[in-house]
């Protein structure tokens, strides 16, 4: 049974190597809900997560005789980096299972503190599988990256840290993936606050935990697909679902759409990078899935920023075509000298600046004669896309509007 002097203990262990996040009002998500939210930004820690608190607390455990033998973990990227970096403090041994399609990002984190990386799997339940066959050949030391109580108390650390800032936090919410994190914060919290409120918030392509919470009962998922990775959790731990059902108050879901939307909200007002797993705790607020008292105070955990660029990127082009910042358009011409010329007068007459051109005379619903211009605009909203296609109507333009 973990308590709050494991928590405390682990604290104590870890504080040498971990860093002081800030924990901040959000002034953007307060405004509006008639409370306040806090931020806990995890995102910032070292290694670019929270994890690096349970794998350093569970290594700093093992006897000498564990460490000569070296250490292996299972994880999609962010216990990883923990388990490496951890390893590498300690001078020993440290490998790695990591499911095939985990972006480059984290396993360059990985490698970069010294850790072996063995990419198998189509999701971190298969690696997970894989890891403990090479544990139980080779006698190295499996790390958990939740069902462990040494790892759980490293994670219930953040906790502490939330409640010292600011004793008058109502609700903590926090990502869930297998749990390690939610059990730890909510077994801290209540310890020294009993009336908080915890909620968990899964990934709805990951619907393991919330489903198990909801029927009482470890549910399986048979696939799992989100830009969380960080939670993309297919099974459900009978432990941790014991603890969560215990400790937690509320399960909820977060869909992609509503997990991009909140990684552009942060970047574009508070000036950070969290990852998908990260940010759903913002997405349930920002999207009214939690039910919000008046001057309740509520702290949200970004629990990590290691996102693909390459998602990144794409959350970025759609989140401006969303918000009506981008339009793409396909306009038909006649392809003679002049046309083009004709259709970007359009365009510096409606103050819409060009960013992409593309030229195709070939598609086969096309007249002999015309030519399709495939084009990107950098627009100023609703309005200002109405503008300019009320425009290229007036010249008689054919066009449509590419989603």
């Amino acid at each position: 049974m973990i308590t709050l002097e494991n928590i405390k203990e682990a604290a104590e262990n870890i504080k040498a190597v971990i860093a002081k996040v800030p924990f901040v009002r959000s002034e953007y998500l307060s405004e509006g809900k008639n409370c306040e939210i806090w931020l806990k930004k995890c995102n910032l820690q070292n290694t670019g997560a929270f994890k690096i608190r349970g794998a350093f607390n569970r290594i700093c455990s093992l006897s000498e005789a564990e460490k000569k033998a070296g250490v292996i973990a299972a994880s999609a990227g962010n216990h990883a980096q923990g388990v490496a970096f951890s390893a590498k403090h300690f001078g020993i041994k440290a490998v790695i299972v990591m499911p095939e399609a985990t972006p480059l990002l984290k396993v360059n984190g990985v490698k970069s503190h010294g850790a072996e990386v063995v990419l198998k799997g189509n999701n971190y339940d298969e690696a997970y599988a894989y890891a403990k066959e090479i544990a139980a050949k080779s006698g190295m030391t499996f790390v958990h990256p939740f069902e462990d109580d040494e790892v759980i108390a490293g994670q219930g650390t953040i906790a502490l840290e939330i409640l010292a800032k600011n004793p008058e936090i109502d609700t903590i919410v926090v990502p869930v993936g297998g749990g390690g994190l939610i059990s730890g914060i909510a077994i801290a919290a209540k310890a020294i606050k009993p009336s908080v409120r915890v909620v968990g918030v899964t990934a709805k392509g990951a619907p393991a935990m919330y489903q198990s919470f909801a029927a009482h009962t470890p549910i399986d998922s048979t696939s799992v697909r989100t830009i969380a990775d960080g939670i993309a959790v297919r099974d459900t731990s009978p432990k941790m679902l014991s603890i969560l059902e215990q400790y937690v108050d509320e399960m909820i879901q977060v869909d992609d759409e509503e997990c991009a939307s909140a990684i552009l909200f942060l970047m574009e007002k508070h000036k950070i990078v969290v990852e998908g797993a990260g940010a759903v705790g913002v997405a349930a607020l920002m999207h009214d899935k939690i039910a919000v008292k008046e001057g309740e105070k509520i702290a949200a955990v970004l629990s990590g920023g290691n996102i693909d660029v390459n998602t990144l990127s794409l959350i970025i082009e759609k989140g401006l075509a969303k918000s009506h910042r981008k339009m793409k358009l396909v306009i038909t011409l006649i392809d003679k000298p002049g046309s083009l010329m004709e259709l970007t007068g359009v365009f510096k007459e409606t103050a819409a600046n060009i960013v992409a051109i593309d030229y195709d005379r070939t598609a086969s619903d096309l007249a002999y004669g015309d030519a399709n211009i495939i084009i990107t605009l950098e627009s100023k909203g609703k309005e200002h896309q109405e503008t300019i296609k009320e425009a290229l109507r007036a010249k008689k333009f054919k066009f449509s509007e590419v989603m």
